[in-house]
């Protein structure tokens, strides 16, 4: 019975050790997975965020582009612009798409050394513009600058915000002043090319109707030379008046001779007054004869020198339309004329407020954790389906 009772006294003292050796919480396989998915990444974060990143300062500007006589924002549109609606596109993003293009990196460049202010030596490799396992092209500069300035817009106020982050306070200040700089040269560019075309339009308009005007102008100075006539017009009215009276005298001159011829038929003043008649006749003849009736007369003259005129009033009416519709363009083309202004100049940062130290840390640390915690229920459901 001894024998029996030493023997039941081994046996659970193997078990007991064998407990102990399955229980060690460090080597279960979710402790293993937790130690390199959470608290590796974790700790890594941290090393590098409060040990190895390099401190970013960000210098902040804003501005407003609008154009010239625009108003503020109605109520109407602060009511949209509340819910999220904009009512109308705005012209800042002409400079937005500067910011975020490469013609901004090609004007930085420039205006200073982006090697020094994005790639400085004193910056940790994984913060600067161009990472270690980058190639350093052009192409890998413009994506890295990106990281570094940033623009956005409130439809609210209208008023855009630049940050531009640097390892500099006067770097950072300065790239943001370049880019506002940038920016305004953009919107003039703007301006020049869209108001001069239709200035140029209207301009070459005046001068062609000016032309046409010296053109008809000249046209009926050589009529008046080649005919010898100022104005042919007046001239007939006159040799009308001149008609008129001519034979009202030979009117009279009749009726007097038919009252004498009928008295005093043998009277000698009969003979007289007949030359009278006979010569106020011709002299009437060839006053008609002087007005129309052939090639030479006032008649065709008047019909082509009228037909100068009127071009000449057409052309000269046209130089008066053309001379108004240039006017126009320039008070349409300053209406439309487009103003950076500068509601905030770019600040000196004296303090750096990049990296997000403990914020990082605590975002690298929730990823980890839901990475982790995806996994563990996707592979409980793995074994699950095993067991089944």
């Amino acid at each position: 019975m001894s024998d029996q009772a030493e023997i039941r006294f081994l046996e659970p003292l193997d078990q007991t050790r064998s407990t102990k050796r399955k229980s060690r919480w460090w080597q279960k396989p979710v402790v293993v997975a937790g130690i390199i998915v959470v608290v590796l990444p974790t700790l890594a974060s941290a090393v590098y965020n409060l040990a190895i990143a390099s401190p970013r300062y960000v210098s902040e500007t804003r501005f407003v582009v609008r154009r010239a006589g625009q108003s503020g924002p109605n109520a109407l549109g602060l009511s949209l612009a509340s819910v999220g609606l904009s009512p109308t596109p705005t012209d800042a993003f002409i400079v937005h798409e500067f910011t975020r293009s490469r013609a901004s990196v090609d004007f930085l460049k420039k205006r200073h050394n982006l090697s020094n202010i994005f790639m400085s030596t004193q910056a940790d490799p994984l913060s600067r513009a161009v990472r270690p396992w980058q190639k350093g092209t052009g192409e890998d500069l413009y994506k890295g600058i990106q990281r570094f300035v940033t623009v956005g817009y409130d439809s609210t106020t209208g008023i855009s915000t630049l940050r531009v982050e640097a390892f500099t306070p006067k770097d950072a200040q300065a790239v943001a002043q370049s880019l506002l700089t940038g920016g305004e040269e953009i919107v003039n560019g703007i301006n020049a090319r869209s108001s001069q075309a239709a200035i140029d339009e209207a301009e070459r308009t005046v001068r062609e109707a000016t032309e046409r005007v010296k053109a008809t102008q000249n046209a009926v100075t050589s009529f008046r030379n080649r005919e010898q006539i100022v104005d042919p017009e007046h001239m007939a009215k006159a040799s009308a008046e001149l008609l008129g009276g001519l034979m009202g005298e030979l009117a009279t001159l009749e009726a007097e001779r038919r009252q004498i011829a009928r008295d005093t038929p043998q009277s000698p003043l009969l003979q007289p007054l007949d030359r009278r008649i006979e010569s106020y006749r011709q002299q009437i003849a060839e006053e008609r004869v002087k007005i129309a009736g052939t090639s030479t007369s006032l008649a065709p003259k008047i019909a082509s020198y009228e037909e100068l005129v009127f071009q000449r009033d057409v052309a000269t009416r046209t130089l008066t339309a053309a001379n108004q519709a240039l006017e126009t363009a320039r008070v349409d083309a300053r209406r439309q004329l487009l103003f950076l202004d500068r509601v905030v100049e770019p600040n000196l940062p004296d303090a750096s407020t990049q990296p997000r130290r403990l914020m990082n840390i605590l975002t690298v640390f929730a990823s980890c954790l839901l990475i982790f915690a995806c996994g563990s229920l996707m592979w409980a459901g793995v074994r699950e389906h095993r067991n089944e």
